[in-house]
């Protein structure tokens, strides 16, 4: 098959023929027809994840076709249409079994501990755990979202912060995580502040619902969220995941608000910095997120069904593996307004 490979940290990345994957026991293999870029594929190309061993195939939000099933699925047939989330957990451990498959200490990621969906076909493991089906209705271009960034905002708005209607929410970021981010507290009744740095961003988060919009170049960001919300958001989500970007969103809270991380924060001198003395001080909830469990989708996916939610609305572009490849290394620099589709067909 063709695959998008990444032979040491910050390599460049090649398109080349590499061998078939082969579906593990309890496991499948999927024809990717969609996968999602996003800033977590560039830190596993950068070497900030200690998971990823080189040479590798990233790529971890995706949706497709059953291609092959390995021994022992009983949920899963050739030409299901399906999505995963990027934590797929063992399904035999007390955290799999009580449905918190995101925090499995065994878990596997695709794009991470193994190769990823930056190919024509990947392998998955404990199929009956974590596959997720897509309905036909639901085009699987827009169900790469629902492995990652959507369903990642989705449970970090609904199940960690635990967003009720009429509170104000800061959504540090408009990329992928954060416009989903966007579209979801609206849905559910929140009024939002976007803050990003790219203009055309903006204009896509206002398009979407943000009641506010903040070009962070600038901007003494909490004071203006302040000014705007009355003192300041009741939630707050960096979308990015660097030292200004978590500050921001943190100085951004009321008293007694909740910060979500979800954006991966990088070392600065051996560990992230946070605003610690507001957290104390103003008796903040610093809360992680990190993905969803598949059984936590079907919630999601009928809001989807149901028009409610509009994964597809995200979609910026899509490319072909050769665009990739040449995208990836600056690809946390680069101006995007939405999602980036890697086609593997092309």
């Amino acid at each position: 098959m063709r695959a998008l490979v990444v032979d040491g940290v910050r390599a460049r990345p090649e398109v080349r023929e590499v061998a078939d994957p082969v579906a593990p026991p309890g496991g499948v293999v999927v024809r990717v027809v969609a996968t999602g870029m996003c800033r977590s594929d560039w830190h596993a190309w950068a070497g900030h994840d200690d998971d990823v061993a080189f040479p590798h195939v990233p790529g971890h939000e995706l949706a497709g076709v059953v291609a092959e099933v390995g021994a022992d699925v009983g949920r899963w047939r050739v030409g299901d249409r399906v999505t995963v989330p990027f934590v797929c957990g063992c399904g035999r451990c007390e955290w799999c079994r009580a449905g918190e498959a995101q925090v499995c200490p065994d878990q596997q990621q695709p794009g991470f501990t193994h190769w990823g969906s930056f190919a024509e076909y990947v392998a998955l493991h404990a199929a009956d755990a974590n596959l997720v089906a897509v309905p036909e209705q639901v085009d699987l271009t827009a169900a790469a979202s629902l492995g990652c960034r959507f369903a990642t905002a989705y449970r970090a708005l609904v199940a960690r912060a635990r967003l009720t209607a009429g509170e104000w929410v800061t959504v540090v970021g408009a990329g992928g995580v954060g416009l989903s981010a966007v579209m979801i507290a609206r849905a559910l009744g929140g009024r939002v502040v976007a803050v990003d740095r790219n203009p055309a961003a903006l204009d896509v988060a206002s398009a979407l619902g943000a009641e506010h919009v903040i070009r962070a170049d600038g901007a003494d960001v909490p004071a203006a969220v302040a000014d705007l919300t009355g003192g300041g958001s009741h939630v707050a989500v960096d979308a990015v995941g660097s030292e200004q970007t978590c500050a921001a969103a943190v100085l951004s809270l009321r008293r007694r608000g909740r910060h979500v991380q979800v954006g991966l924060l990088p070392p600065v001198d051996g560990h992230p910095r946070v605003p610690m003395e507001r957290v104390i001080g103003w008796e903040l909830d610093v809360l992680g997120s990190h993905g969803m469990a598949a059984g936590d989708y079907p919630g999601m996916v009928r809001l989807v069904e149901r028009g409610s939610l509009q994964p597809q609305r995200l979609v910026e572009r899509t490319i072909g593996l050769g665009e990739a490849a040449a995208l990836l290394p600056g690809f946390d620099r680069a101006p995007v307004a939405g999602m980036t589709i890697v086609d593997p067909s092309r």
